[in-house]
């Protein structure tokens, strides 16, 4: 048989989990979801009340399991289009289908090497580690309740630089600019938004050499930024002014976040002349609430109360360039685990990710086994 004609390779992982956070999918469900997100933490429920407007306000459901459902369609479809034999199982870490039941249902189908896609690209505790925390809690699970064989899961590598995550946002920008009234196009500029985090999370972000100064996770959105900014003047031809700013910021007051928040640099854009804005919510895969809110919401009411055209990007979603970087990564990684070696595919200067998280890498706020890295009990 031809090269051409070859079935790629995933061998040798049996299959795929798509690993996201999950989120309400009705207004019973709203409290007990965020008790779940916010376990350990002793927040009161009036508190979770209180948060849980912002559900309220779009029915109780978040968009973001509907939009897991439409990538899972998209790696189905392009899975099957390229000949690759690899099913794709869906588990969340606060909302059904949960991880834990998710993990049975594998192992009880005989999955024993499973690489695992987080709905997060960039290096940060919340956005790599715990997702490695609750699959060591998840396989604890299973082991206590007997399961013969706990399958071996890897995490794909941090995806914020392959070609399939960054085009998809290069034309979404594209596309709002086009939406701006022409008298304002050519003066725009881009506001890059990701979550904010506290900044001793991000100075500790990424492997231990890359701590300090916002760690990995200010490094790898300015990178992305970075070769957004530059596709788009390379397009248009006029180069436009951006910062990286954040957004969804919680928690106690006294304790430093990453600034300027989005509604904070809208005001300041203002003040300082600019004729309009394009928000890009580079540090979110999919529209999932905090996009709907706090930039849909939240910041396009503030741009109104000045007076400031503004517009607001897509997300990748369920792009099918964004499914096809995907199975690119299981490729490169089953290829990587073979022992062959790999051209792997990243854009900008920071290369590409790590595949095996380093001891130290986005350290835990309190010391708990971790699965998928090197310090791993499951081995």
């Amino acid at each position: 048989m031809s090269d051409q004609l070859r079935a790629p390779d995933a061998g040798p992982y049996d299959a795929l989990l798509l690993l996201s956070f999950g989120g309400p999918e009705g207004p019973d469900d709203v409290v007990p979801f965020l008790e779940n997100v916010t376990r350990g933490r002793g927040i009161p429920r009036e508190r979770l009340k209180e948060v849980g407007q912002h559900y309220f306000g779009f029915g109780g459901v978040s968009p973001i399991n509907g939009q897991n459902r439409e990538l899972l369609d998209a790696l189905r479809k392009d899975f099957a289009e390229h000949g690759l034999d690899l099913p794709v199982y869906w588990g969340n870490r606060n909302w059904a289908p949960y991880l834990t039941d998710v993990l049975r249902e594998m192992a009880a189908d005989g999955r024993r090497r499973i690489a695992v896609l987080a709905t997060s690209a960039y290096a940060s505790y919340s956005g790599c580690r715990q997702y490695r925390e609750n699959l060591a809690d998840a396989l604890a699970t299973l082991a206590q309740e007997g399961v013969a064989e706990l399958p071996k899961v890897d995490k794909l590598r941090h995806y914020f630089n392959h070609p399939g995550f960054v085009r998809p946002m290069i034309d979404g920008v594209l596309a709002s600019l086009a939406a701006l009234p022409r008298e304002v196009r050519a003066g725009a500029h881009l506001a890059f938004t990701t979550h904010s985090i506290p900044t001793a999370a991000a100075d500790t972000s990424g492997p231990v050499e890359e701590h300090g100064d916002g760690g990995a996770y200010v490094k790898e959105h300015l990178d992305v930024a970075g070769l957004i900014a530059d596709a788009v003047r390379a397009e248009t031809g006029t180069e436009l002014p951006w910062e990286l700013v954040y957004q969804s910021r919680s928690g106690a007051p006294h304790i430093p976040w990453l600034e300027p928040d989005i509604c904070d640099h809208l005001e300041a854009l203002h003040e300082a002349g600019a004729p309009a804005v394009v928000m890009v919510p580079i540090g979110f895969v999919s529209d999932h609430m905090e996009v709907l809110y706090d930039l849909d919401t939240e910041a396009t009411a503030k741009a109104a109360e000045l007076g400031l055209p503004v517009a607001r990007s897509a997300t990748v979603g369920a792009d099918p360039r964004f499914a096809a970087a995907v199975r690119d990564l299981v490729l490169e990684r089953a290829a990587v685990e073979r022992g062959e070696t790999v051209e792997r595919c990243a854009l900008g200067a920071l290369g590409p990710s790590h595949d095996l998280c380093a001891v130290g890498c986005c350290p835990a706020r309190a010391p708990r086994p971790a699965a998928a890295g090197v310090d791993s009990p499951y081995a």
